[in-house]
This record gives structure tokens, sequence and C-alpha cells, in this order.
């Protein structure tokens, strides 16, 4: 049976977990054997069974929600023929509900945010926001299923879309390529490391993400302001949500730099695996200082890398993270208006700079609960055993469409 999958990010257009997600999860399933036809919006990728859809050229001078349809009603209209369709990301779900009607296939979803909880987007995208969240609350409230990517993940679809059957909802986790990710303490990689304007024997706090609210940036450069003076900070973060927090993460790293004497280096382009891997290989700690994160992927590469992890206790971080054993967890009490604004910022801020300046002064403790890390990722984060559970769950959910469609 042929599955198509969809979705805004695919490589080499990846900016974000969700299209790693995907990318990771499309090799895995292919070597199962899986029928899969990637659907993806941009330009065509020479890649076997994989199709891009630009976006329309009537709708150049449209609102970014608009043109996100534009693209989901070329992609259903090319889902015939498929057994199942499976979107990735609201961009993707209006095609997958729409291929689901007009071809009477299954469509399933995987779960990597909600709109309900990033209400910052009205920030980025004005009205379109609305557009985007009505997307989500239709395809979810028709999808034949969703697979969550962790059980916090899932705790929230329900929470957001309470009459969903919690039968549709099921969990599978992200995984993580640990043949890919692994440790590079090599020359070479130092090398990487120097090139940066950094030392790699000495100690680093070391943070990937973009720069949007969920990811907190903010709050992580104030509490660094706490951090022992010889540490380095290195800030692997672009791709703004707007031009508002852009200026007040540049602000807030101005000021730190004024106050600190190890460097604070901040690169704003997205690095080839390598050049992270060589990072994330010499940081005594990696930070995840998320007020809104489902699972984290980001936190399994590190790990994976045998990085000990610093992060916020909240969404699916506390299913990765194992607190005491692979890093530290940052308790946080937050305000429930979907926002994942802490009640008392600047206790959170003094909490995640207590865990970090924990880490880094004994870097012994750090580098076992590194190593412990990369045994944790490797045994419960494999892509090969998360393929096979997605691919099992296709054969189910298909079965129980056609049973269901049938009576």
């Amino acid at each position: 049976m042929r599955v198509d999958v969809l979705t805004k990010e695919y490589p080499p257009n990846i900016y974000g977990g969700a299209g790693v997600h995907v990318a990771e999860l499309v090799r895995a399933l292919r070597g199962l054997g899986q029928d899969v036809a990637v659907r993806a919006f941009g330009e065509p990728v020479d890649e076997p069974g994989t199709f891009g859809y630009p976006d329309l050229p009537e709708l150049a001078d449209a609102n970014a929600a608009l043109r996100t349809l534009g693209v989901d009603l070329q992609i259903a209209q090319d889902c015939e023929g498929a057994a199942l369709v499976h979107s990735h990301t609201w961009y993707a779900n209006m095609a997958g509900h729409l291929a689901s009607l007009l071809h009477g296939v299954p469509h399933v979803i995987s779960a990597h945010s909600l709109e309900p909880l990033r209400p910052w987007k009205a920030e980025q995208l004005g009205g379109g926001y609305q557009v985007s969240s009505f997307v989500e609350r239709t395809a979810y409230e028709h999808a034949a299923a969703i697979i969550a990517v962790s059980d916090g993940m899932r705790k929230d679809v329900l929470r957001c879309y309470p009459q969903l059957d919690p039968a549709k909802v099921r969990v599978i986790h992200n995984g993580i390529d640990s043949t890919m990710w692994q440790r590079d303490g090599s020359d070479a990689g130092k090398e990487i490391v120097r090139s940066h304007g950094l030392d790699p024997d000495a100690p680093s706090v070391v943070f990937v993400g973009r720069i949007t609210r969920q990811k907190g940036m903010p709050y992580l450069l104030r509490a660094c302001r706490e951090l022992p003076d010889e540490v380095q900070l290195v800030l692997c973060a672009g791709a703004p949500d707007t031009p508002e927090i852009l200026e007040e993460v540049k602000g807030l790293v101005d000021e730190l730099r004024t106050v600190r004497s190890a460097p604070v280096v901040w690169i704003d382009e997205m690095l080839p695996r390598t050049e992270v891997i060589a990072l994330l290989s010499a940081a005594t700690v990696f930070v995840c200082p998320s007020v809104y994160e489902p699972l984290g992927i980001v936190n399994l590469e590190a790990m994976a890398c045998e990085a000990a992890v610093v992060a916020t206790a909240t969404g699916g971080i506390p299913e990765v993270v194992a607190d005491g054993e692979t890093g530290w967890l940052v308790p946080i009490e937050q305000v429930d208006d979907g926002t994942g604004t802490p009640v008392d910022p600047d206790k959170f801020v003094a909490d995640l700079a207590a865990a970090l300046t924990e880490a880094v002064s004994d870097p012994q403790e750090a580098r076992r609960r590194g190593q412990a890390g990369r045994a944790r990722a490797v045994e419960k984060f494999g892509w090969d055993a998360i393929a096979a559970k997605t691919q099992q769950a296709y054969r189910e959910i298909v079965e129980q469409f056609g049973a269901t469609s049938a009576g």
C-alpha cells in the first residue's frame, strides 16, 4: 500500500524539528520496504518518490496562510492512489483533510505542535493565525487518527480539542539516528569549534533552536548573567519569528557581552550537521529553555552526542531527559493561557541559572550524565523501532477505516 506523506519541510528545506522528523521517518519507513510518496512544499527534489509544490504564482501577494492553502490544494489533488495520507503540521493538514474527502482514504496527523498553544504566532501571521487555527481544528476533528510525539502532546491534543475520541490519539515518540548523531572529539572536530571563536577545552553552554517565543531564548540570556565568568555561551539561533523578538534577543546578547569576559558566540545561519555535532561534542552542557516543547528533537541530538542536557520540565521534555540521570530538569509553573509564560518569570530564570551553574561547575558529573544520555537515546528513541510502530499504525488505521466505511 502506498502512503503519501504531506509536509511543509523536507530536505533541503528544513528549519525545525518537524522537518527533521519527517526526513528521518521517511528514510526509516522506506528502509522497511514501505511504499512512501513525499509531497512537500517548495521546488521539486531530485529523489525518487518525492514531489515538490511551489507556491501558486496567482497568490504571490496573498497572506502567507492563503499561500499555504494554495499549495495544499495542489497536493490534495495528487494524492489519488494512496491508501493513506499522513500530514505534518498545520501547513499540510488541510491537504490531508481534503485528500481524505476527495479520494476516500484515511487521514493521519502527526501532532508536533498545536496552534492554540502558540498564540504568539498572531504577531507573525496576523489574521493568518485565525486561518491556521481553523485549518488545524478542522483537520484534527475529522482525522482518522492522530499520532502524538509524546504523552505530554497527547494530553495537549485532548485538552485543546476535547471533542476528539481519545482512542483516536496514540503516542509514537520522535526519534534520533544515533549513527548520524554521535560524539566527535577528534582534532578535526575541535578545529571546527575553534573556527567559531571558541576554545573546545573550556566549559561551554550550547543552545540550538529557532528564535521564537516557545524556545525561551530571552529567559536563557537573562539566566546566563549568573554563569561563572569562564563559561562560553554558544547560540546557534536563527529564523526569527518576528522582527520584535529578534530585536529583543539582540539587545540581551549585546548586554550579556558587556558583563561577561568569556565569549558569547551567536551563529545565526543554519550550520551543517558536522558543525553542530562538533559544538555539541565540546559542550559541557546543552540547554533547552523552551516554554512549549512537544518533545524536542534537539535534546535527543544533544544526548546522542553525549552532551548533558539542562531543560525545562514542560511538554514532552521529561519523557526524553531523565532528571538526575541524563541531565537537569528546571521546574516551571506556567500561566494557563496557551502562551507557556512562567507564572513567576524571575523564579524560572533563577532556577535555570542555578541548574546551568551546577552543571558547568561539575564537569565530571556533566560528562557522566552525557554518556547516560546517549545510552538512553540509542535504547529508547531509535528510528527503526519508531518506523516499525508507525507502519503497524498505518495497517491498523487502514483496516479500521475500511471497516467503518463498509459499515
